[in-house]
């Protein structure tokens, strides 16, 4: 399918940016230079079933649509969602985080209900596009974005275009094996994803914490069994921020298998930067010097020069613009659009 023409400004629509997530939906109103206009969301209630939060994705974008600000000309959705799913056919193939969204045709639903075009993509990969064209990664040509959120993914920008792969799975950093063993991401035991992720550093806690106690030791953030079972990152972090071993160990861990993560796509792609969200971003003083140092250890010293590692630039707004730059892209037809 080839690329679908831009608009004009003579009928330059609206964007509308769609964030389908397991915990919320988020739709906004925004424009080619990412300013967002108008902002609705709501909880997606995955135990209602899809019907239930597409029937409300339907009249939040009827209601938003509605607003002067979305002008008359028929709208430009971009939507970002969690993988698996088909961007070519704008299908939506049963992500884990939204169990029952069984080839849901999302693009195709949007466009009959409000006319215009519609362009779905992978959540990683539309991070990287926002990060590329309003943050950490701008004016580069080689930059990959990881999300180090509740999971690990990778959105790759290669020689000025992204790089979704043939089955949207290119970037799926987080399956990568980096040891023997370790906490569980991606379904797989000393993932990248085991070792990064917020899920993944809370289940590496909850597995030292039971060693600690087993060896006759007490945790001073983690009382008992009904702490342990109710553990939140945050809590960990704090700990470790006030110097305590366990929590700071914890942290070393993931650090360090962060560090021999970026090692590989280093020295794999060749990026002139990585921005890292998620967890990385509001814990980079816990993260970053020994990642550093092990990405130093580990990849071609001319490619670690080459490439900067930095926190993710656009912070909690980053749901919001990734969607709105999958609008933009598809407004400058460079995008593929299911739905034309």
């Amino acid at each position: 399918m080839s690329s679908s023409p831009p608009i004009t400004p003579a009928a330059a629509p609206i964007l509308v940016g769609v964030d389908i997530g397991g915990t919320k939906c988020a739709v906004v109103l925004g424009t080619a230079d990412g300013r967002v206009l108008a902002k609705e969301s709501f909880p997606t209630e995955t135990a209602l079933g899809p019907a239930h939060a597409l029937d409300r994705l339907m009249r939040t974008l009827a209601a938003l649509l509605a607003r002067p600000e979305a002008g008359n000309a028929p709208p430009i959705f971009g939507i970002s969602c969690g993988g698996p799913l088909n961007s070519r056919d704008g299908m939506v193939l049963s992500p884990p985080n939204l169990p029952g969204w069984d080839r849901v045709p999302i693009t195709r639903l949007l466009t009959e209900r409000f006319s215009g075009r519609a362009f779905l993509m992978n959540d990683a990969n539309a991070g990287a596009l926002a990060e590329w064209t309003w943050g950490a990664a701008r004016g580069t040509r080689d930059a990959i974005f990881l999300t180090f959120g509740t999971g690990l993914g990778a959105g790759l920008i290669i020689n000025g275009r992204l790089h979704a792969g043939s089955d949207d799975l290119a970037g799926e950093a987080g399956h990568l094996r980096l040891a023997e063993d370790g906490p569980v991401g991606f379904g797989k035991a000393g993932s990248f994803e085991g070792f990064c992720s917020g899920g993944g550093i809370t289940r590496l806690a909850r597995e030292r914490i039971l060693q600690a106690w087993s060896l006759g030791e007490t945790v001073s953030f983690c009382a008992d069994e009904a702490a342990l079972e109710k553990l939140e990152l945050r809590t960990v972090a704090d700990a470790a921020r006030r110097r305590d071993p366990l929590a700071a160990d914890i942290f070393a861990t993931s650090a360090l298998y962060l560090g021999r993560g970026l090692a590989l796509l280093v020295d794999l792609l060749n990026p002139e930067v990585i921005c890292i969200g998620g967890v990385y971003a509001r814990c980079e003083d816990l993260l970053g010097p020994r990642a550093l140092r092990e990405l130093e250890r580990e990849a071609l010293p001319t490619a670690v020069r080459r490439c900067r590692v930095v926190p993710a630039a656009l912070g909690e707004s980053i749901g919001d613009l990734a969607a709105l730059a999958i609008a933009r892209a598809g407004l400058d037809g460079t995008l593929c659009s299911p739905s034309s």
